[in-house]
This record gives C-alpha cells, sequence and structure tokens, in this order.
C-alpha cells in the first residue's frame, strides 16, 4: 500500500506547485488536470503489483494493454478537459502535464523496484 500512498503524494505536490504558481486562481483546473493521472496511475500500479505477484510471465501483455487503454482515456480526457473549462485552460493543461510526467515516474521507480524485489511484492 505504501506505493499507493506516495503517487497520491506525489499528486498532491504537483497540484500544490501548480495552485501556487497560478496564485490559487485555477484550483478547480489543476484538480481535474491532477483527476485523471491520478487515478488512472493508481488504478495501473494496483493492477501491476497484483499481477507480477500472481504471475510475472503477464506483465507484458499487462503493459501494452494499459498503454492502449492510457492512450485512448487521456486523449479523450484531454479533449473533454479542454472543451468544458474555458476560464483558465492553462491551469489544467499545466496541471495534466506536470502530473502526468511526475506521477508516472513515481510509477516506475515502484515498478523498477517491484520487478528487483522478485515475485513477493511490495507489500
Amino acid at each position: 500500500m505504501r506505493p499507493v500512498w506516495s503517487i497520491v503524494a506525489a499528486g498532491a505536490a504537483c497540484w500544490v506547485a501548480v495552485v501556487a504558481a497560478m496564485g490559487g486562481k485555477a484550483v478547480v483546473e489543476a484538480s481535474l488536470g491532477l483527476a485523471g493521472p491520478l487515478g488512472v496511475t493508481g488504478a495501473t500500479w494496483v493492477l501491476a503489483e497484483r499481477t507480477y505477484t500472481r504471475n510475472p510471465s503477464q506483465m507484458t501483455a499487462l503493459m501494452v494493454a494499459a498503454f492502449a487503454g492510457k492512450l485512448v482515456f487521456f486523449g479523450a480526457y484531454v479533449a473533454i478537459g479542454l472543451s468544458v473549462l474555458s476560464e483558465h485552460p492553462a491551469a489544467f493543461v499545466i496541471s495534466f502535464t506536470v502530473c502526468f510526467i511526475v506521477l508516472h515516474l513515481v510509477e516506475a521507480l515502484w515498478l523498477q523496484r517491484l520487478f528487483a524485489s522478485g515475485t513477493r511484492g511490495l507489500r
């Protein structure tokens, strides 16, 4: 469960940084920019850890399917986000970009630790 909390903490730090950089004007937009990457990264981590613990040989198939799913989801998420948010779209884009990069970096670091730990997982 520690990896999920570190993903949430990194997301919160990103959100605070973006809101502070925007002068506190775009809290809703920054929150929406965080919500998609945070939810997807957390879900991907949980699925990856369960899959690796149960059957490590299925990780490649899971990661390819997750990549395809993320590609479709994030394309639609950004398109909808930009069409709905008219007041501060830059805050949404900045928040989404920063959170996407940071959260996927945190997930990659935890995946590296998971693979190094063998099949016992990181619980």
